[in-house]
């Protein structure tokens, strides 16, 4: 099913209520995903350095459009991360939008409208 739908996810890396947009190039390194995150396509999550580790990312996260995420870092709940954007840094504060490259903060905004509101609690 990985080579038919372009994806390379490693089993339980990720929580429930996963939610991936389209099928095609979405690739996932040894990292964990919280619960109810959405990820569109073209997506990298991986390590670098040499070390094996890639992100924690938490839970109701928006990971948009060919956005690449780079490293063992942490991204807090809630965080809405734009389309092609490349995060290399920990985002620590809940509730907010990354967008660029690097990645930094651009609002306040959090990812409620992205997220099903029937999943979050």
């Amino acid at each position: 099913m990985s080579l038919k739908l372009g994806f390379t996810i490693p089993l339980n890396s990720i929580d429930s209520g996963l939610s991936i947009a389209h099928y095609g190039l979405l690739t996932i390194g040894n990292c964990k995903i919280g619960k109810n995150c959405r990820i569109q396509e073209g997506v990298n999550i991986g390590s670098t350095s040499g070390d094996s580790k890639a992100a924690t990312i938490g839970d109701n996260v928006f990971i948009g459009t060919g956005a690449k995420i780079i490293g063992n870092i942490k991204i807090a709940d809630n965080v809405v991360i734009g389309a092609g954007s490349v995060v290399t840094k920990s985002i620590l504060e809940e509730g907010v939008t990354y967008a660029g490259v690097p990645a930094r903060k651009i609002s306040n905004n959090d990812s409620k409208k992205f997220i099903d509101s029937r999943l979050v609690d």
